[in-house]
């Protein structure tokens, strides 16, 4: 339809004529209430965002010479935050010396997450990043979703 008989067509009907597509040929339009369509378009992305889950990176530090006790603890808070559906950042720094042994850095990382393997699994292996080793344990699935209802 040519683009003045569409405008008539939509204005004699107290309607407005949207572009639907620019880069169709030729560019396709529809006569509609854009007032309408805008708040029911919003409606709708209102609904997915409330559908989605989010999700927020918590990070427990560690040190290498970690007391049994402390390092309990720390696993505790990690439990706490895989159950609610945060994804966990374990960081063990090394101070001075430290850095000579960076094989106990990683035993703690690897102790650490088996002990929260139960709620949670290493998205992959320990990073070196500077004087800081890391590793991010994201939650399973199935507690995740048991953990809101």
């Amino acid at each position: 339809m040519p683009l003045n008989d569409a405008k008539e067509y939509a204005y004699s009907r107290n309607l407005d004529l949207v572009l639907m597509s620019a880069t169709a040929t030729p560019p396709a339009c529809r006569a509609m209430n854009y007032g309408k369509y805008r708040f029911e378009r919003d409606k709708r992305e209102k609904e997915a965002k409330k559908k989605q889950q989010v999700s927020k990176l918590k990070e427990v530090q560690l040190s290498c010479r970690i007391d049994v006790h402390d390092f309990q603890t720390r696993v505790n808070h990690a439990k706490g935050f895989l159950k609610d559906g945060n994804k966990v950042k374990a960081v063990v720094r090394f101070k001075g010396r430290e850095m000579s042994h960076m094989e106990l850095g990683k035993e703690v990382l690897e102790k650490f997450q088996a002990a929260c393997a139960e709620f949670g699994a290493a998205e992959k292996g320990a990073v070196l990043e500077g004087r800081y080793m890391s590793v991010v344990i994201s939650p399973l699935k199935a507690t995740a979703k048991s953990g809101n209802s």
